[in-house]
């Protein structure tokens, strides 16, 4: 079945535009309350970022969950990471997560978690879809949902990310910036680093409902970079609005992405043998190759899933590894969590720096990247498939021919925006950079 709705993040757009409507989410909600229900009531937790259209939306589908007669409890903002725990403790039939992740405040979008805590598979989508296309039947006034506000649902979460480093672990000495993005994560984070013994220094955590990512977080990191040098910082830590992927910054500002601290942990893993016998590191067609080079040389496998921690998340499972992650910063620690999770990478990144008694600058430089540079072409039309198109398939074989072998292309459509993500990676910068813009502008040509 092809899917109308879900993309590879759930359900994602503009507030106002279908699907992102309150008609759509009230339908969306009786469609998930009637999917999950099985026998009698059920359970589903709904938790949110801190957009504004937030409120709107999480009344709409408490509406609907109760029509299917699911009683819904209220979990407020909370980091998408964060839900998918507390799905699992609350043995509840599934978490919704109301949240566009790092897009602007005036997208939207609903995730959704089983009671394991992980993505729903396929065939449960491809129901709940099929289940909207139906007319909606309230089922009877006795059987209609109730709701209810977890009112320690921060401090259980905080506590669970606590756990995910050992009882003796101490960060102090630590002066850290910790960058919110004006999201999910602006009052669990710093509770979570200052309770482990971490000097805190809060940037970006007073959200207005509007400025949710703007201009802060892990896909802006300027502010970041420019008060870990003026508070003279051991580090800096960012993470988007809904708290599911992470970027750090070293005490100098200089960025280190998802793949950076997916090295440095799976390192730390393997050195404290924790990284089971025969096992590697799930990366994505967009990792660098330099990653994949390095943690070959230090023995460990490195395999590519399709772009979308979705992917990686099945890759690992399949493997049985427990170490995987993307370059935008969902990192997915499976010996910790069921899902990729913001906070607790971060803190697997601090305790490797502790037990090596290294800083981040030096930890940066036990790699190689190679030269990589990714350019966004936006498209219009939802029908377009621009990178199918003959002229640019034509345009990427002439320059993988003239890379020689020393490089690798890549072009394919976002899950979550209207984008064709151009990547070219090779040995000499400058090539790379001509070749990129090279094959941008046709790309760009045809979305004309």
């Amino acid at each position: 079945m092809s899917r109308k709705y879900f993309g590879t993040d759930g359900i994602r757009g503009r507030v106002g535009e279908h699907p992102i409507t309150p008609e759509f989410m009230l339908k969306l909600g009786w469609a998930a309350g009637m999917a999950f229900r099985k026998q009698g009531r059920c359970r589903i937790l709904v938790g949110k970022d801190t957009r504004i259209s937030g409120y709107m939306f999480e009344s709409a589908l408490q509406a609907g969950l109760s029509a299917a007669g699911a009683d819904v409890m209220l979990l407020g903002p909370m980091p998408t990471p964060g839900i998918a725990y507390l799905a699992r403790t609350f043995k509840a039939e599934a978490g919704i997560v109301i949240s566009a992740s790092h897009n602007p405040h005036y997208d939207n979008g609903i995730k959704f978690f089983s009671s394991h805590g992980k993505k729903l598979p396929d065939e449960l989508e491809e129901m709940i879809e099929e289940l909207i296309e139906t007319p909606m039947q309230v089922v009877e006034s006795e059987h209609l949902g109730k709701a209810f506000r977890v009112n320690d649902a921060a401090g259980r979460y905080i506590e669970f990310c606590k756990s995910s480093v050992p009882t003796s672990s101490d960060f102090s000495g630590l002066k850290v910036v910790i960058d919110c993005a004006h999201g999910a994560t602006y009052k669990i984070a710093p509770n979570v680093f200052s309770e482990l013994g971490v000097e805190v220094i809060s940037i970006a955590n007073q959200p207005d409902g509007v400025n949710i990512n703007q201009g802060v977080g892990a896909t802006d990191l300027g502010a970041l970079q420019k008060a870990v040098v003026e508070h003279s910082a051991d580090f800096g830590i960012a993470f988007d609005g809904d708290g599911d992927r992470v970027q750090m910054v070293d005490h100098t500002g200089v960025i280190l992405d998802g793949d950076d601290l997916l090295f440095i942990i799976a390192t730390d893993v393997q050195e404290r043998d924790r990284l089971p016998e025969g096992t590697g590191v799930v990366g994505t067609l967009m990792s660098n190759y330099g990653l994949e080079l390095a943690l070959k040389e230090r023995g460990i496998p490195f395999v590519r899933a399709k772009v979308g921690d979705r992917y990686v998340m099945q890759e690992m499972q399949e493997r049985n590894w427990v170490v995987g992650g993307e370059s935008s910063g969902h990192i997915l620690c499976t010996q910790h969590h069921t899902t990729g999770d913001g906070i607790i990478a971060a803190l697997q990144v601090i305790l490797a720096l502790k037990r090596r008694g290294q800083s981040l600058a030096k930890e940066r430089l036990a790699w190689k990247k190679l030269p990589q540079t990714l350019i966004n072409v936006r498209y219009v039309s939802a029908e377009q498939n621009p990178v199918e198109h003959p002229d640019v398939q034509a345009a990427c074989e002439q320059v993988t021919k003239a890379m020689a072998g020393s490089g690798r292309v890549l072009l394919r459509k976002s899950g979550t925006e209207p984008l064709v993500r151009v990547m070219v990676e090779g040995q000499d910068e400058a090539q790379v950079m001509r070749y990129a813009q090279q094959l941008a502008q046709v790309v760009e040509h045809v979305c004309q």
